[in-house]
């Protein structure tokens, strides 16, 4: 009696190029996004004829952040760099933590490239989860000593597109970092698609033979 045989043909290292190159691409896009603004808000009256903006980086803000605190300390509104703090401090080292996982991806040729990989495909949903949170928390923690406390209930400024806040008008929006990442997201999955077919068999040939 002879055992049953499998043979098992996988794809050859050439196949895992494509896919190599797919997902080095979705980290270097993650990677340069940091360069630029991920969020922005811009706020309207008729005292700023160009209106107040602000603009959100993984780690710094930019823009009329100072007078934007100056009107927010009179509704007892934190100061805006005290959102995100520990974020913004290790928001670099994070970021660089997630291409590397998307490297070492391309070296795993089995299903567990897609548990490297899902960090950095989720990456900008957390980043969006974690600015509505602290909007949020900001929103609905207001100083009540301060001057105009009584004159605005809590609220929670707008994550994405228009809103009033006392007098002012919002418009928020999401900018170039933050498409950069999205497109990186989208290349990531592209990129899973083709390492699967790489690293799925080829050809499965199962023989019996019988004494």
């Amino acid at each position: 009696m002879q055992e049953d045989e499998e043979v098992v043909v996988t794809a050859s290292p050439d196949a895992y190029v494509l896919p190599t190159m797919v997902l080095m691409l979705g980290a270097m896009l993650l990677v340069v996004s940091i360069f630029f603004p991920y969020w922005g808000l811009t706020l309207h009256a008729p005292q700023y004829p160009d209106g107040l903006n602000v603009e959100l980086y993984v780690n710094k803000m930019a823009g009329d952040v100072q007078e934007i605190n100056g009107l927010n300390h009179y509704i007892g509104m934190p100061k805006l760099e005290e959102a995100g703090k520990l974020e913004r401090s290790f928001s670099w080292l994070a970021i660089g933590a997630l291409a590397l996982l998307l490297m070492a991806a391309v070296f795993i040729h089995n299903q567990w490239a897609a548990v490297l990989a899902l960090p950095a495909l989720l990456y900008p949903l957390i980043f969006l989860a974690d600015l509505f949170y602290w909007l949020y928390t900001f929103g609905h923690n207001l100083d009540p000593t301060a001057a105009l406390s009584s004159s605005i209930e809590p609220f929670t400024p707008t994550l994405l597109g228009t809103g009033v806040i006392g007098q002012f008008k919002t418009t928020a929006m999401v900018d170039t970092g933050f498409y950069l990442a999205i497109l990186g997201s989208f290349v990531i999955l592209v990129g899973l698609y083709f390492h699967r077919e790489a690293y799925k068999p080829l050809q499965e040939v199962v023989g019996e033979q019988g004494a």
